[in-house]
């Protein structure tokens, strides 16, 4: 008679604890960070940006709802079908509850739509493309750090009617839009593109394409490209005297890892557009030496500090909504100013778009610079609602649904 009560009683049991654990696995956030670990973007994103996440886990506490936090991290290769294949597995199958960085603006655009479709929150930090705020929003998807548009726009701040301007675009998606989003701003202001060319990532040899530059007697010779291509350009520049002539590099997309790569006897006077540095107030230079030490001491660049960031705002929106639901924590992610080392009363939008302050920053000469990682300069704040594209110029389809 013992055996069949026995029997029931272990059952019981089991319901009880597989109940239990299925409740804690529900209530269990888990963050992934989709990023570049072996190719263009390894640098200004990879190793670094996952970095950023764990301090942003740490920072908060490592627990939230109870139960402690999971960060999983992959390389996506630069190709869509991985990073396509990775997001999937991680939403349907790991249980991930958001993605974060994701360099390259086409696997971005990627695992947004994804995202959507399941239900579940990615944020943008690396990528570019500001459709993914603008036609291809998405009320689950967030874009943090920069966009072709405010790079476009912080760049170009300065343009002088009468300048003109030479493009090397990388050919993507990316490149393609950073040029068209500058290109706009540089005919608003009476200035004038005078050529462009694209070139593949990651050529070898950029120096047929920098003689076209140098030939076209552009004032201002514009990189729209990022990674190890910007940092090929601005050495094979140097190394055929394009600049000596008196033409000037500037950057539409360019990352503090690019600049050490580069050194400062190459990239001197180089003019960039960034929406985060370490210098640009005490808490981001506390927190960039934290992270410092803990990267072989390499300094974070902006996209790795808007990692950072994104994740913290995400946990302390799923700490005040008291759930992970995608729909109900962005809510929350809108409703709560963006306070931390990156931004200052930053806005999550409902497009998506975070909207914080953007900086015009140069590089300093070898003679200006007062340690190893004292590269820059600032040129001038842009503030955020002068940045990025205005609400009353979005195509994106939630602000016409929300109305």
């Amino acid at each position: 008679m013992l055996k069949p009560v026995v029997a029931i009683a272990a059952f019981i049991l089991f319901v009880i604890l597989t109940n239990a654990a299925a409740q804690t696995s529900d209530k269990t956030v888990k963050v992934g960070v989709l990023t570049d670990m072996s190719s263009t973007y390894a640098d200004l994103s990879g190793k670094g940006s996952v970095l950023a996440a764990k301090m942003a886990v740490e920072d908060f506490g490592s627990k939230v709802l109870g139960n402690p936090i999971e960060l999983v991290s992959g390389d996506h290769q630069q190709k869509a079908d991985v990073a396509a294949s990775l997001a999937r597995e991680w939403y349907e199958r790991q249980g991930v509850d958001v993605i974060v960085d994701l360099p390259n603006s086409g696997i971005a655009l990627a695992v947004q739509n994804i995202a959507k479709n399941l239900g579940r929150i990615s944020i943008i930090s690396s990528g570019s493309a500001d459709v993914a705020t603008n036609k291809e929003c998405s009320p689950t998807g967030a874009m943090w750090t920069y966009d072709n548009y405010s790079s476009g726009r912080v760049l170009t701040s300065e343009v002088k009617p009468g300048s003109t301007w030479f493009f090397l675009t990388v050919d993507s998606v990316g490149g393609t839009l950073l040029q068209k989003s500058a290109e706009s701003f540089i005919q608003a202001a009476q200035g004038k593109v005078v050529g462009t060319v694209r070139f593949p990532s990651n050529a070898a040899d950029m120096s047929s394409f920098l003689l076209k530059a140098q030939a076209s007697k552009a004032q201002y010779i514009a990189m729209a490209g990022a990674g190890t291509d910007t940092v090929k350009l601005v050495h094979q520049a140097r190394e055929f005297g394009v600049t000596d002539g008196g033409q000037k590099l500037v950057g539409l997309v360019v990352f503090l890892t690019d600049l050490k790569a580069m050194g400062l006897d190459d990239a001197q006077g180089l003019t960039y557009s960034t929406g985060f540095f370490p210098n640009q107030s005490p808490e981001a230079l506390a927190w960039s030496k934290r992270f410092q030490a803990r990267n072989n001491g390499a300094m974070p660049n902006d996209s790795q500090a808007g990692v950072y960031s994104a994740v913290l705002h995400y946990l302390k929106a799923v700490q005040a909504a008291n759930s992970k639901d995608a729909k109900t924590v962005m809510a929350r992610m809108r409703e709560m100013p963006v306070n931390d080392m990156f931004a200052r009363n930053g806005k999550l939008r409902e497009d998506g778009r975070m909207v914080h302050d953007m900086y015009l920053v140069q590089v300093k000469k070898p003679s200006e610079s007062s340690n190893p990682w004292d590269l820059l300069q600032l040129v001038r704040v842009v503030p955020g609602d002068q940045a990025f594209r205005p609400l009353s110029k979005s195509e994106c389809p939630l602000l016409s649904q929300n109305k």
